[in-house]
């Protein structure tokens, strides 16, 4: 991932840095690397030590002043009430800081990995509390506009099935019940991540039902054979496995998708190598895991992003994280975590 900057908290002699180097006329930017701080809470710090300055013939500027920004920076941490648990917990303010601003955690998810890693800092909060503080105002750099999914309603699917597809493979209605369940590992959801609009480049995203185990390529063009080259790639990757590791494919309508022969097909041996199900029309629905992950994933690529010049090594990066994030709905275990517990035959 990128260089880690620390979202620390500014201390008294920060803000005496702070008022010299204003009077320096040196640069936010410049200022911001010195103090290991990103350019956002500079700006912050600025506005919070802000004054009217008086001047001798009358006329008024705007100032800063470190004496200013330091009590209201105590009144903060203190005001919202008595009970502000990490008013005095330096170490977890920003340890909070830290993993939603730079790692993109969503808060359960930094209080998940607390628990399970069993992290040791003076004070805990629940995620209810932690949403409240986050609400308040009460962190120096971390705000509700910077939470992922804040604000956002579970999308609901209208689940149509009446609409017939042209019959490209086999429906998903054949597919053995038993997958439903996610108790074996193998069953993948397929789907491709779309750039900038009227670009070529996108991603691959392959989401394991089972784990939520993460593969990204990046693709030049969404063109069927490109699609069918990557899965070939990857097979090359697992060799003989891949047999047992992908059982099944499941991908929706899309042009790009219509060779099932292809993707079934082995590119190493004179047999098939998966088993392709196509999703009903309009029903996203029946790869929620993917378009889950896909939405995830949009923290790092937000829509609009053009993929051209986006790299493998930034795309594996994200993969990476996905593979690596807590995920409540394994008691904030990664899906490598998960993936360890499987049982290849």
């Amino acid at each position: 991932m990128n260089k880690k900057r620390m979202f620390k908290h500014l201390t008294w002699n920060d803000r005496l840095k702070i008022e010299k180097a204003l009077k320096a006329k040196i640069p936010v930017s410049q200022l911001a690397a010195s103090l290991r701080v990103s350019r956002t809470t500079i700006y912050n710090e600025l506005k919070r030590g802000q004054y009217n300055h008086l001047n001798y013939d009358y006329t008024q500027e705007t100032r800063y002043s470190p004496d200013i920004a330091q009590h209201r920076y105590r009144q903060n941490l203190k005001a919202k009430g008595p009970d502000l648990k990490i008013g005095n917990d330096h170490e977890l303010v920003t340890h909070i800081e830290n993993k939603i601003l730079h790692d993109k955690y969503s808060p359960a998810a930094v209080l998940g990995e607390i628990f399970i890693k069993e992290m040791k800092f003076k004070t805990s909060i629940t995620t209810r509390t932690l949403y409240s503080y986050i609400d308040k105002g009460l962190f120096l750099n971390l705000t509700n506009k910077a939470l992922p999914m804040r604000g956002k309603r579970k999308q609901k699917y209208k689940r149509v099935r009446t609409a017939k597809r042209a019959s490209r493979g086999t429906s998903i209605e054949q597919r053995s019940k038993h997958i439903e369940n996610r108790k074996e590992y193998g069953h993948w959801e397929l789907d491709l991540l779309q750039g900038k609009q009227n670009t070529r480049e996108n991603i691959l995203v392959l989401t394991e039902r089972m784990t939520r185990e993460q593969i990204m390529k990046k693709l030049s063009n969404k063109k069927s054979q490109t699609v069918i080259n990557a899965i070939n790639s990857i097979e090359r990757k697992y060799s003989k496995s891949f047999k047992d590791k992908f059982k099944t494919i499941t991908v929706d309508n899309g042009s790009e998708f219509s060779d099932y022969k292809s993707i079934e097909q082995s590119v190493l041996r004179n047999r098939k190598r998966t088993k392709v199900y196509y999703c009903h029309p309009y029903s996203a629905f029946e790869r929620g895991s993917n378009e889950k992950q896909n939405q995830i994933i949009r923290r790092f690529f937000p829509k609009g992003t053009s993929f051209k010049y986006v790299t493998q090594k930034r795309i594996t990066e994200v993969q990476d994280w996905l593979n690596n994030y807590p995920r409540k709905i394994f008691g904030y275990k990664s899906a490598n975590d998960m993936l360890q517990l499987v049982q290849f035959d």
